[in-house]
């Protein structure tokens, strides 16, 4: 489409003579140019010289599409010298600035467009300057081992664009900000000095080619400060040199300004690279709230420097810096990006309106807010573009004489300049108020009445590590009445101030806690609901606060990943770390968080009981299946590949049936596959049989040695063949002759809840296969029963229920269902591993009947709601007394009952039930001493 169909706004000419003047300029344009040039013209005295100027350009340019007039004005200048590319990148600029002005007046190009082109011009002139200079250097031999070929990629060169620059966000008159670095693994150690002055030489020469003011004008004016360390270094340095620079000693806002850092000429794919070396500085792994604050200084910095604090005025106020301006929008955006971008790559676009795109996406700003801060972005950047149109000149200040405000406003197309000002000042004073809240949350109300026990408790808590610094103290005081007010609504208050005091008693540190709180005050009704409900919850809080990361992470509510989506996770996650021990670190970490968020959800009752099982099974199960690759194959580089055909490793117990709780440790089990290979090929061979047994110890420490972020889970292997006594690891042959010719059968008991959780999928169908041909050859013995019987005395003859509330061990509780259940898989041969389902294979079987098996299903669930609330709860036998009413609050809604006495009569009623069924199966439990 043509410039002039495009059109959609038009300025109002301030000075007619001058409006007249240039239209004299064109008079072959249509009437609705006329009219923007006129308006144009009439207001920027800057503009009115560019059209006389560039003429002839200009009117073939307005003919066509500003697309292919943008092209033109940037074509033809590869093969120049630097003279004569100088003069030619002066020209590109007046016509690039000509086009973009009267596009942005015009509405044809909405602002991105605009800055885009802007950008698209500093990019080339860059980029050209620096391969020509580079190429000088390289002709006069003054790059050691260059070729004329070199200088395609600058010798290694690259010039990093930041701040608006390097988002594609450049305004009307900017300055570019770049970083100048080579690649000093281009070049010899002996030759790294003579390299680096060439670079250093080009790079200044760039900078004045770009920024001297000749007969020509100029192209940018060219800001190098942004480097490391700028006032002791020079202007070109290392990659090498840069990295360790922000490694050590980088700052918050160096880490903003990568935000928007991108490689613009020279060598780009080792700009690409550098700019990847540095994803760990900008982007931290853990959200950083300690963020805001810098952020905060700083904007309160910028303010003291530049005079801008006082009343909100239009004459002279800095669009840029002063309050509601643009950089409170930036700032407002970046400093979130850089709270979470670590953890979602999603939050990481350079550009403000995308970032506030992102956000919304995410979660982190309200969709509503982010729509209004991008409305305002782009009007304040039209003024900001309209300010420097009048004479090109870099500034942001509103003018301060009234027929100055009057220009911008007839530039905006605005002819009440009244109206135009009350705009203005809202918008400034609606974005002040956005932003303003979140860089400077005022101090905290005063506390709320406290009985006397609980002002000594506060009043403790300065002494605890987490607030030992200014810092932490500063932000806990605005934010301590909040949570104290929020636990004076907690069902019994006393006790969630105590259980929050051991939670803060155990912090090491607490800034960036304590500002996620201030950030996120929802985020306070988790902590006392959790300390008013589940201390156990708040203890392994307090060990490792860093889960909260997780809350606010964007997905913390989504619907569950399931056991596939969890295991890419996790396989990502331990990708990305550089060995083998990061890489079990790194399970850790993000272990505990997908652990804290089952326990949430169902201490919130988003999911049910039932749910939770399956859920802490899913992440059991996607824990071993990361590991064991991991694990293989750094055992495998010591000793080689794995022999044969590998192995499998088993759930068995809860991880088998899919029923886990809490606090649930692994029972596990490895079968391998080598038969007639003997020994491992490796650097250090090991026999077939002791490379396996190693490699299931290797598996076990992986899992459950204690690491920075503690461990996985512990690991119990005594439903290996022969228990305690029998190998750690057993072939798929022995397994099959053990089980066929030596297992007692409570073994047996245990194959029916036997699955495969990692490993090689052609053994795990082997062992599927041998494991229903077990069941189905083994449940039919006489012996059975009376082993079953036996079993049942035993176990209940080894531990006594713990109290009165004990959901798991004794008659008619959990182990009794689970153990009949069992049973019934045995004896009729039927491949199910959950309790339901092997409850269910009785009836079909002849073993009991349904109105029973139904029964004992209820009573299981009701059974297991009560287990699985209290494992969660407590790592102690359930005592109603300790766990506080927000817990015995949570217990009895998840079993339905009215009260704790109600709650305990069906538990009296069910048990006894249950035991009367189980007994009518099983003989008679028999005084047998404990094994």
């Amino acid at each position: 489409m043509s410039f002039a169909s495009r059109l959609t706004r038009c300025p109002i000419p301030l000075d007619p003579d001058r409006a007249a003047e240039a239209v004299v300029l064109f008079p072959d344009a249509a009437p609705e140019l006329r009219d923007l040039i006129a308006g144009t013209a009439g207001c920027s005295p800057y503009l009115a010289g560019l059209m006389a100027r560039e003429q002839d350009w200009a009117q073939a340019a307005l003919a066509g599409a500003p697309e292919d007039a943008l092209s033109d004005a940037l074509s033809g200048m590869a093969d120049l010298g630097a003279e004569d590319l100088g003069i030619a990148l002066r020209q590109a600029k007046r016509r690039v600035a000509l086009l973009a002005a009267l596009a942005d007046l015009g509405g044809v190009w909405p602002l991105m467009q605009v800055t885009g082109a802007l950008t698209r011009l500093a990019d080339t002139a860059v980029d050209l300057a620096l391969k020509r200079l580079v190429a000088d250097e390289i002709r006069r031999g003054k790059l050691p081992g260059a070729t004329p070929e070199d200088a395609a990629t600058a010798g290694g060169m690259v010039a990093l664009a930041m701040g608006k620059h390097g988002a594609g966000e450049l305004n009307y008159s900017s300055d570019i900000d770049l970083i100048c670095l080579y690649d000093e693994t281009r070049f010899d150690p002996a030759d790294q000095p003579e390299a680096r002055a060439a670079f250093i030489r080009a790079t200044r020469k760039m900078a004045a080619m770009l920024s001297d003011l000749t007969g020509e004008g100029y192209v940018f004016r060219t800001d190098l400060r942004l480097r490391p360390d700028a006032s002791v270094t020079p202007v070109c340095i290392s990659m090498a040199a840069a990295e360790l620079y922000y490694e050590s000693e980088g700052r918050t806002w160096e880490r903003a300004a990568y935000i928007k850092a991108r490689a613009c000429a020279g060598d780009l794919a080792a700009g690409q690279r550098f700019l990847k070396t540095l994803t760990p500085f900008v982007w931290r792994k853990h959200l950083d709230f300690a963020a805001i604050q810098d952020a905060h200084d700083m904007r309160l910095r910028i303010r003291d420097h530049k005079g801008l604090h006082g009343p909100l005025t239009i004459p002279g106020h800095n669009m840029k810096l002063g309050q509601g301006g643009i950089r409170e929008i930036e700032f407002f955006t970046q400093t979130r990006q850089l709270i979470a971008g670590g953890r979602d790559p999603s939050l990481r676009d350079p550009t403000t309106m995308g970032g506030l795109s992102a956000l919304a996406a995410q979660g982190w700003v309200p969709p509503e807010v982010a729509a209004e801060l991008t409305d305002h972005y782009i009007r304040h950047r039209d003024i900001e573009h309209r300010i420097q149109m009048v004479h090109d000149q870099q500034t942001h200040l509103m003018p301060t004489s009234p027929d100055g405000i009057d220009r911008i406003a007839r530039l905006s197309g605005v002819a009440d300049t009244a109206a135009f000002c009350a705009d203005l000042k809202a918008r400034l004073e609606r974005v002040e108020t956005l932003t303003g809240a979140f860089f400077a949350p005022g101090e905290g109300a005063d506390r709320p009445d406290l009985s006397d026990t609980a002002r000594q408790m506060v009043e403790g808590w300065r002494s605890y590590p987490a607030l030992k610094s200014a810092r932490a103290q500063g932000i806990f005081r605005r934010v301590e009445p909040e949570i104290l007010r929020r636990m004076q609504a907690a069902a019994n208050p006393d006790e969630a101030l105590t259980q929050f005091d051991g939670f803060l008693r155990g912090l090491p540190a607490g800034v960036q806690l304590f500002s996620l709180f201030e950030a996120n005050p929802t985020l306070i009704d988790l902590i006392v609901d959790i300390c008013g409900t589940a201390p156990g919850l708040a203890a392994h809080l307090s060990r490792h606060s860093g889960v909260l990361d997780a809350v606010i992470g964007g997905s913390f509510f989504a619907p569950w990943p399931g056991l596939a989506g969890l295991t890419d996770s996790l396989a990502a996650t331990m990708a990305a770390a550089p060995d083998y021990e990061a890489r079990l670190v790194a399970a850790r970490r993000w272990a505990k968080e997908w652990h804290f968020r089952i326990g949430v959800h169902h201490l919130r009752g988003l999911i049910d009981a039932a749910e939770a099982a399956k859920h802490y099974a899913d992440l059991a199960g996607a824990v071993i299946a990361a590991i064991w690759p991991e694990t293989c194959a750094d055992f495998a580089a010591k000793h080689g590949p794995l022999p044969g055909q590998g192995a499998v490793v088993l759930g068995m117990g809860s991880l088998g049936a899919e029923r886990l709780n809490a606090q649930s440790d692994l029972d596990l089990l490895v079968i391998y596959d080598a038969e007639g290979v003997e020994m491992s090929d490796g650097r250090r061979p090991l026999a077939t049989r002791t490379y396996y047994a190693r490699l299931t110890q290797a598996l076990v420490t992986a899992l459950s040695a204690p690491m920075s972020e503690g461990r996985l889970y512990e690991v119990d292997m005594r439903l290996r063949p022969s228990g305690r006594a029998g190998p750690v690891a057993v072939s798929v042959q022995a397994f099959r002759s053990y089980q066929m010719d030596e297992a007692w059968t409570w073994e047996h008991l245990a194959l029916t809840r036997a699955r495969p959780v990692a490993g090689n999928p052609a053994i795990a169908d082997a062992i599927e296969a041998i494991r229903r041909e077990v069941l189905a050859a083994k449940g039919q013995g006489a012996q059975v029963m009376a082993d079953l019987a036996d079993m049942r005395a035993r176990i209940f003859a080894a531990k006594a229920p713990d109290g009165a509330w004990e959901a798991k061990i004794g008659p008619g509780r959990l182990q009794d269902i689970e153990l009949l259940a069992q049973s019934f898989a045995l004896r009729a041969g039927d491949p199910a591993r959950r309790v339901e389902p092997q409850l269910r294979a009785g009836p079909r079987a002849g073993l009991i009947d349904k109105a029973q098996a139904d029964r004992l299903a209820s009573a299981y669930r009701l059974l297991w709601r009560l287990q699985a609330g209290g494992r969660l709860l407590t790592d102690r036998p359930l005592d109603m007394d300790a766990i506080g009413q927000g817990g015995r609050d949570f217990l009895l809604r998840e079993a339905g009952a009215a009260s704790l006495d109600a709650l305990a009569a069906q538990l009296d009623q069910i048990t006894a039930d249950v035991a009367a069924i189980v007994e009518t199966h099983l003989p008679k439990v028999q005084d047998v001493p404990a094994a």
